[in-house]
């Protein structure tokens, strides 16, 4: 027992001993303030990083970011054909054109209800005449889909500044308004029209820049930037004549002689100098025969 109260209160003595001690008390108030301040700062910077990443992660997933990207991506992309594969297609009718040759043109008119009519577009066929799978040439968004029998159904699609692709004749259509469309997705199949039957199984293309056509074959493999830049003022008489008549060349042959039935200046010049004719002038025996009269 004695044994064992000597070494409690040697214990004792020691641990009085040392709190005696002028530096121990400092010591343990710096210390707790230490790892106080140090859990305080911890806590703080660990809740900013955590503000910090949500908002950089919400921001870089987010749809604001989705948008710019589809846009840049589009405006550089190049123009592609409608068509799966483009190495069995065959351009059945071309477009109208104002500047092109009249052999062009002629080729180029479709005659329906009695009426030939400007081809504003471009149609593909297979080379074995069968359907086939058309593709978007661009990416875009689609703002139309709607069945026309004598179109042949119908697919708009959206694009940047006021560019938009059209394809008509198509059946078995697999998107529908407000889709996004990636280049080259399958929109459809091609099939026929009443408004163009000579072209058999087709899929009629177009490309219009502010409401107005434009000739695909022209920018087919070129960057959308020339679309931009494409000069519509001539192409815009070729819709508004497509309600009307086209004549045939003949036509024009036979206006050519009006014009030159007009009397020309030589044959007005003696009207207008009153000049008596040859036949009118007196001879000179005629004149000397008058002359002897007045002296007799």
């Amino acid at each position: 027992m004695r044994e064992e109260e000597n070494k409690r209160s040697s214990q004792s003595s020691s641990v009085q001993r040392f709190f005696k001690k002028r530096w121990v008390f400092p010591a343990i108030y710096i210390a707790s303030a230490a790892i106080i301040l140090t859990g305080v700062l911890w806590y703080q910077s660990s809740d900013n990083a955590t503000d910090k990443y949500n908002y950089e992660s919400s921001d870089l997933t987010g749809k604001n970011n989705d948008t710019p990207a589809l846009e840049v991506n589009s405006s550089l992309e190049n123009l592609k054909m409608p068509v799966k594969d483009p190495m069995s297609a065959v351009v059945k009718m071309e477009f109208y054109d104002f500047n092109a040759s009249e052999e062009k043109q002629e080729a180029a008119l479709v005659f329906y209800n009695n009426t030939y009519v400007p081809h504003t577009g471009v149609d593909f066929t297979s080379k074995d005449g069968e359907t086939f799978e058309v593709v978007s040439a661009l990416s875009g968004t689609v703002s139309r889909v709607e069945e026309d029998a004598t179109l042949g159904n119908v697919i708009e699609i959206e694009h940047d500044k006021g560019i938009v692709t059209q394809y008509q004749s198509v059946k078995d259509v697999k998107v529908e308004v407000g889709d996004k469309v990636k280049q080259g997705q399958v929109l459809a199949m091609a099939g026929q029209s009443l408004f163009d039957e000579e072209s058999g199984t087709h899929v009629h293309f177009e490309i219009r820049k502010d409401g107005v056509a434009v000739n695909p074959t022209k920018f087919f493999n070129k960057p959308v930037s020339d679309l931009h830049d494409a000069n519509t003022t001539e192409q815009k008489s070729v819709d508004n004549a497509k309600q009307q008549m086209i004549d045939e060349p003949a036509a024009g042959e036979d206006k050519a002689p009006a014009k030159e039935e007009t009397p020309s200046k030589d044959e007005k010049k003696p009207a207008k100098d009153e000049t008596p004719s040859d036949d009118e002038t007196p001879s000179e025996d005629e004149s000397s025969e008058s002359t002897e009269k007045t002296n007799s």
